[in-house]
């Protein structure tokens, strides 16, 4: 893989360009993406893992600070909730090699696919409240919120976006685009914390540098494209899409692990993407009523 050819080379830097657009504007996901791409086109999963993370180190600090040229970063949710989550991630990082997370994947996957369907449901129907106050009682739960999802995130191959994410937004105290612009910069800590980990634990065999680079080459592109989509995209919306793609990638998880059979699997699919559709046009729906009710409200205001 070293010597990969230039078609392979730009296959990898399109593989980052998609991960990172997917994280970037959703908060959410870039590890689940490249490493599902990187198996489908046949690198082993342990390579795809260690190389990925060693990416995100560079997608995730053009990440951040793409976001934080859009306004997309609150500084205190990040420290309070990056610091855990590097703690974690390390610790994650350094005893994978001990621990079996394989039993604990249809676990992890059932809690996610039920925040993805409460978030899905939620934004569709009502939409996102402002956020009550600049921190109050979210800051009690941010660490131990990092502290896990870090963990998760460098034992089970991704997660920090798909458990930080949503559990945030669910909370309904911080604004959508804060939310994933937070997520995002936080993740620049915890992917170098991971990569230390796994670097001390595996040495520089368990990550491919031709893959990373390609990876991150294409990530690259992607971030402020991905910073600039969120902060125009309407939040009811944007909430919307991430619980789908929650539900998506963990139903997913949840088939192959019970070794589903194909009509099935196919049958799980198309009701999840009538569900998402449905779900994105009641969004799109409401997100013009809320418009007209605020322009309504702007004028017999003056």
């Amino acid at each position: 893989m070293e010597r990969a050819a230039l078609p392979s080379l730009i296959i990898l830097a399109l593989i980052g360009l998609a991960a990172q657009l997917v994280d970037g504007s959703l908060g959410m996901a870039y590890g689940v993406t490249s490493s599902t791409l990187l198996v489908a086109w046949g690198i082993s999963p342990a390579m795809a893992s260690g190389s990925v993370h060693l990416a995100e180190v560079g997608t995730t600090f053009l990440s951040g600070f793409s976001h934080w040229r859009f306004g997309n970063v609150d500084w205190k949710v990040v420290v309070r909730l990056g610091v855990p989550g590097a703690l974690g991630a390390f610790f994650g990082a350094s005893v994978l090699s001990n621990i079996s997370t394989e039993m604990a994947r249809p676990v992890m996957s059932s809690i996610l696919l039920v925040l993805g369907a409460v978030l899905l449901v939620r934004f569709a129907m009502r939409g996102v409240s402002e956020p009550r106050s600049s921190l109050g009682r979210r800051g009690r739960f941010l660490a131990p919120l990092g502290l896990v999802a870090g963990f998760v995130d460098a034992t089970g191959g991704g997660g920090w976006g798909p458990i930080a994410t949503p559990t945030m937004l669910i909370s309904g105290t911080t604004a959508v685009n804060k939310v994933i612009g937070s997520v995002s910069a936080s993740e620049f800590v915890v992917s170098v914390a991971a990569s230390v980990g796994f670097l001390l634990s595996l040495g520089t065999s368990g990550v491919s540098w031709t893959v990373a680079g390609a990876l991150l080459a294409g990530g690259a592109v992607a971030a402020p494209f991905a910073a600039w989509l969120v902060s125009m995209v309407t939040p009811r919306i944007l909430g919307t899409v991430v619980g789908g793609l929650i539900l998506v990638t963990n139903i997913r998880t949840l088939m192959i692990h019970f070794d589903v059979r194909p009509v099935a699997v196919w049958a799980g699919y198309g009701t999840v993407a009538l569900i998402w559709v449905g779900g994105v046009l009641m969004a799109r729906s409401g997100a013009k009523r809320d418009a007209a009710s605020s322009k309504t409200e702007a004028v017999d205001a003056t």
